[in-house]
């Protein structure tokens, strides 16, 4: 989590007017005001505050658009699993409140690079293989065809007509639903476990104590065992040469001990991070004309450059990349 220099008042907002007499009717010691930390792309907030000595983090996720359940829920799973998820110290989900171990700023978007990558990719290798052979799915929902399609079509919906406003669909739409199919069923078909959903570089942090914190998982589901995987490899921050993604494919692949030929697990990889990245760029373009929250159309370019470039490696879907790069299409 980043810190930034602005102290929100107490006396300026309800919600932490609540979170503060909340705290204080449990006894606890409020030892600074509330320091807003970075948040991410929902409605939650989350701030820094001094308690009885030590650095913590209130989030507030106000209902009923926000909801604290799943949060407390996943955070067990992943604690129990031995993955070092923050501490929940005080929960109020009604009022959705819950009050967090602090783990830092030391985000692995500010450590990866490119000298750096083999000694701090084991690491999340070793999160990973524990999501995967580890980690408790009992009830959790499905990332199923609906789910799957549903992401999927945030991007003919929201960047195509929204933000490139492309009027005459016709042609997408003839081919669009056999892709979706062939991307959905590549991600039925491979082995099913927990899923974070948004496992990537801005969501994982280095604590003090050197472990692995991972954060904002609250969405988790059971799906396809490549989704996490090509989450942290297509990354937001660093476009990683082809070579090193099929080398990285290929080592999570013996990782796992999966019994899938080389080749199809390749392809069950890229198929899933196209979905991904297709959901990605429409969600950036409904986060901008949406929700009215700013950064992220710039961000639109470097995961169109992965659906693209994917798409120029399969002959299948020529038809698909000669659409995606027509000017009125392209970023």
């Amino acid at each position: 989590m980043e810190s930034v220099s602005a102290t929100l008042s107490k006396t300026k907002d309800l919600r932490l007017q609540n979170a503060r007499l909340w705290l204080q009717g449990m006894g606890v010691e409020l030892q600074s005001d509330f320091h807003n930390v970075a948040g991410d792309a929902s409605f939650r907030r989350y701030f820094r505050v001094q308690v009885n000595g030590e650095s913590r983090i209130l989030m507030d996720s106000p209902p009923p658009g926000e909801d604290v359940k799943p949060f407390i829920d996943i955070d067990r799973r992943l604690r129990t699993a031995g993955l070092y998820a923050p501490q929940i110290f005080s929960e109020d989900p009604a009022n959705g409140y819950l009050l967090l171990e602090d783990l830092g700023d030391d985000l692995y978007r500010d450590l990866l690079r490119e000298n750096n990558a083999d000694s701090l990719f084991p690491g999340l290798f070793d999160v990973l293989k524990t999501f995967a052979l580890v980690a408790d799915t009992t009830d959790l929902p499905d990332f199923d065809n609906r789910k799957l399609r549903r992401d999927m079509d945030l991007f003919p919906d929201w960047y195509l007509l929204k933000h490139r406003r492309m009027v005459d669909r016709v042609q997408l739409d003839a081919i669009w639903d056999g892709f979706c199919q062939q991307v959905i069923d590549a991600a039925l078909d491979q082995p099913q476990c927990f899923v974070h959903r948004d496992f990537h570089s801005c969501n994982l942090l280095r604590t003090a104590s050197n472990d692995i914190g991972i954060i904002d998982f609250q969405d988790a589901v059971r799906g396809p065992v490549s989704y996490d995987f090509i989450s942290l490899i297509w990354d937001r921050y660093i476009a990683w040469p082809r070579s090193q993604l099929e080398q990285w494919m290929e080592e999570f692949r013996l990782i796992l001990g999966l019994d899938i030929e080389p080749l199809k697990w390749q392809r069950y990889c890229d198929l899933m991070g196209l979905q991904r990245n297709f959901k990605i760029v429409g969600i950036f373009a409904r986060l901008h004309y949406r929700d009215h929250k700013n950064g992220y159309l710039e961000m639109i370019p470097r995961f169109y450059e992965y659906i693209t470039g994917t798409l120029r490696l399969y002959p299948g879907f020529e038809e698909l990349l000669g659409i995606l790069e027509k000017p009125e299409c392209a970023p």
